[in-house]
């Protein structure tokens, strides 16, 4: 199925199915996430600001539109990717993530909060199956546009 359906008279009406629509960010430990950050910018060029770096793309089925990845760097102490042990946090765009919640508790995945909104999109954490911590985003790209800054293109 499409992002986009159309109606008998070609009207698009978007796709609300409960999924995964790509990544959205790739998060990771450091004991010196200053010193990575600098190293990643001078060897790869990557441009970072307060959070890493921001990678700008293109939605192949709204070629009009931008979308974000976040590349971040956390130091080693962080808590931020609890309970999971494991040292890195990826990031998924969704779409309808109330839906994708009712359809993942109803099938017994472990939920770790709730739906948390911001001006630039919704959140929430789970555990896969092998306890690794992931974060899901519906992302308002539109507010992250506006906002601005400095990105990867």
């Amino acid at each position: 199925m499409s992002d986009v359906e159309f109606q008998l008279d070609s009207t698009p009406v978007r796709d609300t199915t409960p999924r995964i629509t790509g990544i959205g960010g790739i998060f990771y430990k450091s004991n010196d996430p200053v010193a990575t950050k600098e190293w990643y910018a001078q060897h790869l060029g990557m441009k970072m600001n307060d959070w890493g770096s921001s990678f700008e793309f293109r939605n192949a089925l709204r070629p009009s539109e931008t979308n974000y990845l976040q590349w971040s760097v956390f130091n080693d102490s962080t808590s931020y990717l609890d309970p999971s042990q494991s040292d890195f946090m990826i990031n998924y765009r969704v779409q309808n993530i109330e839906g994708l919640v009712r359809k993942m508790r109803a099938s017994g995945v472990n939920v770790l909060d709730s739906i948390a909104s911001y001006e630039y999109g919704k959140f929430v954490h789970i555990l896969d199956r092998d306890g690794n911590k992931i974060e899901l985003w519906e992302p308002v790209d539109e507010v992250l546009t506006e906002m601005g800054g400095v990105t990867n293109k």
